[in-house]
């Protein structure tokens, strides 16, 4: 579940670029259904709240993943991932995360500081607290995918690339996204337009070669994760979206 969600927020790799009309806003709930091979093997959502620190208008969007029926039974996850963010900026202001999978648990948050250009990475399992350097550009996992829907697309096309910092496991990692095409897919929706992208992943510890992941975000002004494919070492990966909520735009549904 972990590697689902991860792949939610691979997709962070544009610059920011501000909409006419914003892309989503307080009240949205995306779900998404998480299939190992021809397995049900969970869900995950996303839904999005504001909040106020420090006379700062903030985004909270708090992510969750579980498992379900005979996967829960033999590896049951229960993660959360929870992200606070300038809702002007976008840079991320406080990042949580508590995975228990499988028995294996994380517990961690990170304050980000762009005045001095640090954050602090606190360890409650390990009861330590570390600082690390960061740049001014440097999203966490979970903010990036709204600095992803914040870009405006109409001029990149198929083939470019572009990178952005993000800082998760204690480092500042660069990831790079590549635009494949523009195509219509069917959904339990409808048939939707769409833009594939192709995060630039490193092969051998989790998927197959370094092109193995594909993306497929909603062609509209809210730039949704619709559909997203990864082939990993012992298996395959997919979460579809089935549910959503709230949207700040009109979801364009193509109907014949």
């Amino acid at each position: 579940m972990k590697r689902v969600l991860l792949l939610l927020y691979f997709t962070s790799v544009f610059s920011f670029s501000q909409n006419i009309a914003p892309p989503f806003k307080a009240g949205e709930l995306l779900k998404y259904k998480i299939n190992y091979g021809l397995l049900n093997a969970g869900f995950a959502s996303l839904e999005i709240n504001t909040y106020i620190k420090d006379q700062d208008s903030l985004y909270h969007v708090n992510g969750k993943g579980w498992t379900t029926g005979m996967t829960n039974f033999f590896f049951p996850v229960n993660d959360n991932y929870q992200t606070y963010f300038n809702q002007q900026t976008l840079k991320p202001y406080h990042f949580i995360r508590k995975v228990n999978e499988g028995g294996y648990k994380k517990n961690k948050e990170i304050y980000f500081d762009f005045k001095t250009h640090y954050a602090k990475v606190i360890n409650h399992k390990h009861q330590t607290e570390k600082s690390f350097f960061i740049q001014n550009d440097v999203q966490d996992m979970l903010s990036s995918l709204y600095y992803l829907r914040s870009i405006d697309f109409e001029h990149l096309k198929e083939n470019d690339t572009i990178n952005v910092n993000m800082f998760f496991d204690e480092q500042m990692n660069r990831i790079k996204l590549r635009i494949k095409e523009r195509s219509t897919i069917h959904t339990k929706f409808g048939k939707v337009r769409t833009i594939v992208l192709k995060p630039l992943v490193q092969a051998g510890r989790v998927f197959n070669d370094k092109e193995n992941v594909t993306i497929w975000i909603t062609d509209d002004k809210n730039k949704i994760p619709i559909k997203i494919k990864a082939g990993i070492i012992v298996g395959s990966l997919k979460a579809e979206l089935i549910e959503y909520k709230g949207l700040a735009n009109p979801f364009p549904i193509i109907f014949n």
